[in-house]
Parts: C-alpha cells; sequence; structure tokens
C-alpha cells in the first residue's frame, strides 16, 4: 500500500466546494480522506506515509485536457503519447483525451486500444475520442458501441467537420444512443479553403486569404438545429475550440433553451489576437485562427458568465521543418500542455478577476462533467488520486527549449507566468516534482 500525505496546503475543489486550508490523504490509486490541518497526521504516520509539505502552495484536482493530439500512431516524429503525457503531467494535467486523427485514423476499436496500452508509457491517463465517420471522411458511421467498449469517450472527426447534415444528424442520434458526445470542428470548409488567418482588415493587409466567422457560427448553428431534432432529453453536441463571438452567442441561446450544447475554448484564444501573427509568424497560426480582439473578449466573458464549460489546449506539435515554411504552407496548430495553467492564471485570474474556484472548474471538473469521466476532476473521498499542487503568485518563465514535448511550436516562449507547477500526482503516482525538497516519514 502506498500512502501520501499533502499536508499544509489551501485546498481549492470546486466540485465539492472547498476553499481552505486542508489535508489530503491518498492511498494507493484514490482520495482516502479529506481533513482540517493536522487531523490525518496520526494515520499518515502509522502507514508510514510519504509527506508532502505544501505549505504556501495551492491543492487542486489534476487537471483535465479534453482537446489534445498525441499524434500516435502514425507520426510520432512529432509526438508520442510518452512525451505528451510527460508535458502533460509538466502543466498539472493527469488527464488527456486524445483526437484520432492519427496515421491510421483511430477510427477502430484496436486503435482504441492500442493508444491505452501500457506500451505507451504514459505517465498520465489517455482518454481515447474516436473517429465520429469512418477514416474522418464525413461519409460512413464507426461503431459507436464498440468504440465506447474499447474505451473511447466521445466521436469527432477533429481537424475536419462533419458537413452532410444527414450524417451529422445520425452521429448525434447514434451517441445519443451509446450516451457520448459529439465533440464537432466547426468549419464550413466550403467558406475555408486556401484560408490561413482570420477574415479582416489585418488579413487583408497581409495578402493572406481569411476565414470568415459564419464558418464557424454556421456550422455551429447547423448543428445545434439538428440536435434540437432529437428532443431535449437526447443527444449531447459538444463544441471544440470555439473562436467566435458569433458561434459564443448561438452556444449561449440553445443552453438557454434546454438543449445539451457544451463547448471549450483554448488559452490561445482568449490570451492572444490575430495581431501576434506580426510578420507571418508561423507559431501564431492555427484552425480556427486567431480571431479579432472583439472575438476575444466575447470569449473572455463566456468564460466568465459560465456559458463556456471547459478550457483545452488543443495541444497540436508540430516538427521544426514543418512550422519553418511560408505562412500558408506551415501546418495549423501550437504545443499548450505545459503552459495552459499560467496563462489562465495571467489572463483570466490576473487580468480579469476570475475566482480561482472557477479557473479550476474549467481546467477540471468541467472537463470531467463534459465527458462523464466518473471520479475525475475532484478530490472527494474515493475520487482517483490525480492532484495538482502550485504556488499561485510563483512567476516562472517559459522556455520552449526546455519543453518536455517533443515539439517546439508556441507563440509563448519566453513568457513570464504566473503559477508554477510543482508536483502531479496521477492515480496517486508522483509524475512530476519541480520541488526544491521532499521528505518522507
Amino acid at each position: 500500500m502506498t500512502t501520501i500525505l499533502i499536508r499544509g496546503g489551501h485546498l481549492v475543489d470546486p466540485s465539492i466546494g472547498v476553499d481552505e486550508k486542508r489535508d489530503l490523504l491518498l492511498r494507493d490509486d484514490r482520495v482516502a480522506a479529506v481533513d482540517l490541518p493536522a487531523k490525518l497526521d496520526a494515520l499518515a504516520k502509522k502507514e508510514r506515509a510519504t509527506i508532502v509539505d505544501a505549505r504556501g502552495m495551492t491543492v487542486a484536482p489534476g487537471l483535465i485536457d479534453m482537446h489534445v493530439h498525441l499524434r500516435e500512431p502514425g507520426q510520432g516524429y512529432k509526438e508520442t503519447i510518452a512525451t505528451g503525457t510527460r508535458a502533460a503531467a509538466a502543466g498539472g494535467f493527469t488527464s488527456v483525451c486524445a483526437m484520432p486523427n492519427t496515421l491510421p485514423v483511430n477510427d477502430s476499436p484496436e486503435i482504441t486500444r492500442w493508444m491505452q496500452s501500457p506500451e505507451r508509457d504514459a505517465v498520465v491517463r489517455v482518454f481515447p475520442i474516436a473517429a465520429a465517420t469512418r477514416g474522418s471522411m464525413g461519409e460512413a458511421l464507426t461503431e459507436y458501441g464498440a468504440l465506447k467498449a474499447a474505451g473511447a469517450v466521445a466521436f469527432s472527426d477533429d481537424g475536419k467537420p462533419i458537413l452532410q447534415d444527414a450524417i451529422m444528424y445520425e452521429s448525434l442520434a447514434a451517441a445519443s444512443r451509446v450516451g457520448l458526445p459529439v465533440i464537432q470542428h466547426a468549419e464550413d470548409t466550403r467558406l475555408t479553403q486556401n484560408a490561413s488567418m482570420n477574415a479582416g482588415v489585418l488579413s487583408f493587409r497581409l495578402g493572406l486569404r481569411g476565414m470568415p466567422a459564419e464558418a464557424e457560427s454556421g456550422i455551429v448553428e447547423r448543428d445545434i438545429e439538428l440536435l434540437s431534432r432529437l428532443g431535449k432529453s437526447s443527444g449531447h453536441l459538444h463544441v471544440a475550440h470555439l473562436s467566435t463571438a458569433k458561434a459564443l452567442d448561438a452556444v449561449r441561446r440553445a443552453k438557454r433553451s434546454g438543449l445539451h450544447v457544451t463547448c471549450e475554448v483554448a488559452p490561445h484564444h482568449f490570451a492572444l489576437t490575430e495581431q501576434a501573427i506580426g510578420d507571418y509568424d508561423t507559431h501564431a497560426k492555427m484552425s480556427p485562427p486567431l480571431r479579432s480582439s472583439e472575438d476575444r473578449a466575447a470569449l473572455i466573458e463566456g468564460l466568465l458568465d459560465g456559458t463556456v464549460d471547459a478550457i483545452a489546449t488543443d495541444h497540436a506539435p508540430h516538427a521544426i521543418h514543418e512550422k519553418e515554411q511560408e505562412f500558408e504552407r506551415a501546418p495549423n496548430g501550437i504545443t499548450g500542455l505545459e503552459t495552459a495553467l499560467g496563462i489562465s492564471l495571467l489572463v483570466l485570474h490576473r487580468q480579469h478577476r476570475m475566482p480561482l474556484t472557477r479557473l479550476l472548474a474549467l481546467l477540471s471538473s468541467g472537463p470531467a462533467k463534459v465527458l462523464q469521466l466518473k471520479h475525475r476532476g475532484s478530490l472527494s473521498v474515493g475520487s482517483f488520486a490525480d492532484v495538482v499542487v502550485f504556488r499561485v503568485a510563483e512567476q516562472w518563465k517559459f522556455l520552449m527549449s526546455d519543453s518536455k514535448s517533443k515539439s517546439k511550436n508556441t507563440p509563448f516562449d519566453g513568457w513570464t507566468l504566473p503559477g508554477r507547477v510543482l508536483l502531479t500526482i496521477s492515480e496517486g503516482r508522483i509524475v512530476h516534482d519541480a520541488r526544491a525538497v521532499s521528505s518522507k516519514r
């Protein structure tokens, strides 16, 4: 039996409404007890627990990233499940949900199980998201029941939208029957062909074809209408990496009408605008693209008012040679696992005064609820022993050269951020430790 006592920390757990000094006892892979300071010392001594001195630190549920690209199988030169999960642990994440746009596409139970195999050397829990259609071609549904049985937690063709109305409706209906959400990459590619950034004055000045906001909001509105045909008690639509005010308004209206619609926002979309592209910086190229300052402000408002359900990184590693191309030819995407907490603290907590409990909910209990990840995103007794320990006020500099990720494509290189992650525990195992000292009794 392995026992860890995290003592003297300030426990913030939105799932159980705790925001005060509490000690936390972990036994094997579960939370064994949560109590007032010093109440657990005798039990910890009896069990010869490893003691973590968390004085001056925040103790919270391990973060959950519901949108990552781990690139395996097929693109291990960009990232592997092993390297991607080490980056996740360094960022405080104890669970990550891997998108299916691998090579081959994760559209079968065999690949879904392969991604979860111990041979992948994951240091945190990996939850595969399976393809909604075979090969993510948008034409024929995959076997939703078999994929769920193999461990899939949602269905998505992320990277590609499901454009055909009939196929999207069938997907929502089939996912509803097995009780899982459909995650849509909301982009009408008929409006974005050969586009590489947000449509507007800046794209015109740079001579680049732009993606209009309507390409996102139009698909979101279409999907909501299709979901409404199933009835309010059926179906769950989740909008991935939402980036525009118009799409957010559509989600807000759908929620008010009683439909089960959820959404996520990525840190880069609430931290940056299209101006970050500067002189054609490919580290600021992503899909959906960085948007206008008005869109950014709307996303922050949606995060503050509860419309947005989760913060997700859309961690998308690429090799150096892939990003070192002309802007229009470079692939979309940036890494984000190691900077998400710091950027969220900087922009939302410091600059916009979001309570820490709300911020941590967006990074833990929020995604756990969206994906129905039982006993995750919480430090209630019986939950998995997934914990992050960090100092809210401690400043640290992110250097991409020090990243645990195999790829270094980030626009945040050199940023000074708050909230240095000191310790990450996944299912009772210490998987990241940046403390200067540790003790054992």
